[in-house]
């Protein structure tokens, strides 16, 4: 009898070890299983996160260039404007300098006229 319980201890032992042995195999599978999904999970997000990065890189860039052609614009307006009050002023000293009563006649009515209009 002793040899029969020890061979249905044998046979006990052995299946707890297949049993084991196919838990473990089970379990491994689950998890490299897993691990893939998650590595193409993030795989994926990393891509998306990568064209998101460049999109906005793209989208600063194209503001920077903008702002730099408005900017460039607005100097550009801004000289030909100063360039033409200057213009303007030289024009007007030199009316003065020859025409000097008269000058000051325009500068009276102007005056005058201003005032009335202001008045009301």
């Amino acid at each position: 009898m002793n040899k029969e319980v020890q061979t249905h201890e044998n046979r006990a032992h052995d299946r707890i070890d297949s049993g084991a042995e196919r838990i473990k195999q089970a379990t491994s599978d689950a998890v490299a299983s897993s691990k893939e999904k998650f590595d193409r999970a993030a795989d994926r997000v990393e891509e998306r996160v990568h064209q998101a990065t460049d999109k906005a890189a793209n989208a600063a860039g194209r503001a920077t260039d903008k702002v730099a052609d408005a900017t460039e614009r607005g100097r550009v307006a801004y000289d030909q404007a100063r360039d033409r009050a200057d213009e303007w002023l030289e024009e007007v000293r030199e009316y003065v300098r020859e025409k000097p009563v008269q000058a000051v006649a325009i500068a009276l009515g102007a005056g005058w006229l201003l005032g009335r209009i202001l008045r009301r």
